[in-house]
């Protein structure tokens, strides 16, 4: 345990109930913000340090819980099979460890990062190409096969467009029975480069990003600068009428569709302020910087509309330098202005951290029965539990608790600082693989 953890120890006793602990500023909704994630990356020379720096928002519905999971990497049988959230497909015979945020119903992940220095993200999005009923993968499944499965951002891109072209896209996409499903668009990232891919039902193009800053919302980003593709994407747009062969083919603008859903043009907003903060850091990006831009309320980024919010945020570090360690930082709580960011460093002897795992209920779950989403199981984790508790003690007495949210951001800060002097070599990392642990075991400590 870091010696942070154990000075605050005394500090508990005094701050046993978290009551109060946010400013009444951070309660005021966003009226008529757009329902959608972000995902951002900055690689040298946007990042103060020669680190690449992921960061994402999961915006999901208000009362969906994400748990955040660590899977060793594992051997399989040859011609054994794996389970996604609804279909079956092949195993492969060796996947990657993965520590993933993910929403504790479904087999895929919103986010996620493996032991190889790859971390992926995914938005939803809306084409031309209609969405196809049925059962297929979900996009998170996506996310989470290519962290089991590549290696570099390159190689998960190879894994999920190989699996997208041959099993499809699709399946309800939240717990509830109302039809809601989509495409999907995604930011992979490794310690050297990134990717961004958009999709359009089996359909892809992909755009290569070496350097700066770059960020991702429910939009068609890639325009003309085509990195890779479908082979058949551009035969595809002709033989529909979208594009006539002549000139440059543009895929933003071909596959856009010619009525969007009000939430992808919402978006809109977002994926501009998104743009302007991480230009505004251009040059300066950090952990720190990627969580201030994560708990953005002006700009939507960290949301709360309607029936949505954001659900689960996560930050990462990926140092260029191979002998250095890749930390990855999870709220495993909704709403990062009133949340902690806690540190997970891969490591073959940490302690699970079954505080922010959701809890199990084999056959009789809900999503496996059929049909699905007849009804709904208490997911919440005992991390989510305390946190709810105490954001319900914050709205009801508002002026109370700054100081012990004082004492959680400096818990945060300290871990920062302690990360960042174990990646210039001031201290040796040996004890950081349990960090997660002790801040997960620490936070809720606070909440009780």
């Amino acid at each position: 345990m870091s010696a942070y953890f154990t000075c605050h120890q005394s500090e508990l006793s005094s701050h046993r109930h978290l009551s109060n602990c946010f400013p009444p500023t951070v309660f005021c909704r966003m009226a008529e913000a757009p329902m959608s994630c972000d995902c951002f990356v900055s690689l040298p020379p946007g990042s103060r340090d020669d680190h690449v720096i992921f960061g994402k928002n999961a915006d999901r519905p208000r009362d969906e819980v994400q748990e955040v999971v660590h899977y060793p990497a594992a051997s399989h049988p040859p011609g054994s099979t794996l389970e996604c959230t609804y279909i079956q497909i092949p195993q492969i015979e060796q996947t990657h460890a993965v520590v993933l945020s993910k929403p504790a119903w479904m087999w895929g992940a919103e986010m996620g990062a493996n032991d190889q220095g790859v971390c992926i993200g995914n938005e939803a999005v809306w084409t031309r190409e209609p969405i196809t009923p049925g059962e297929a993968l979900l996009g998170m499944d996506l996310v989470r096969l290519g962290l089991e499965r590549g290696d570099s951002a390159w190689a998960a891109l190879k894994v999920i467009t190989g699996l997208l072209e041959q099993h499809g896209q699709g399946g309800q996409c939240r717990e509830d029975p109302e039809p809601f499903s989509y495409h999907n668009t995604f930011l992979l990232v490794d310690r050297n480069e990134a990717w961004v891919l958009e999709t359009a039902g089996r359909l892809w193009v992909a755009q290569k990003v070496t350097d700066g800053v770059k960020n991702i919302s429910n939009q068609l980003t890639i325009s003309t600068e085509i990195s890779a593709e479908h082979s058949e994407l551009r035969s595809a747009a002709q033989a529909q009428g979208w594009w006539d062969g002549e000139g440059e083919f543009n895929f933003s603008q071909v596959f856009y569709p010619e009525r969007p859903p009000a939430r992808m043009e919402l978006a809109k907003q977002r994926y501009k302020g998104g743009t302007e903060l991480l230009q505004e850091h251009d040059g300066s990006v950090t952990a720190e910087v990627m969580m201030s831009i994560l708990r953005d309320k002006l700009s939507g980024i960290c949301m709360d509309s309607g029936g949505f919010c954001t659900t689960g945020s996560m930050v990462s570090i990926l140092p260029r330098d191979n002998s250095l360690p890749c930390i990855h930082f999870f709220t495993a709580t909704p709403d990062p202005s009133r949340s902690i960011f806690k540190p997970f460093i891969f490591s073959n002897c940490s302690t699970p951290v079954l505080r922010v795992v959701s809890p199990e209920f084999g056959p009789d779950d809900p999503v496996r029965r059929q049909p699905r989403f007849q009804s709904q199981v208490d997911r919440r984790h005992d991390l989510y539990k305390a946190h709810e508790v105490a954001l319900h003690t914050m709205e009801t007495n508002p002026g109370k608790g700054d100081a012990v949210y004082k004492i959680l951001r400096d818990l945060e800060s300290q871990c920062l600082s302690e990360i960042s002097a174990m990646l210039s070599g001031e201290i040796p990392g040996d004890e950081l693989g349990d960090l997660f642990f002790d801040c997960v075991d620490t936070e809720i400590k606070f909440y009780q």
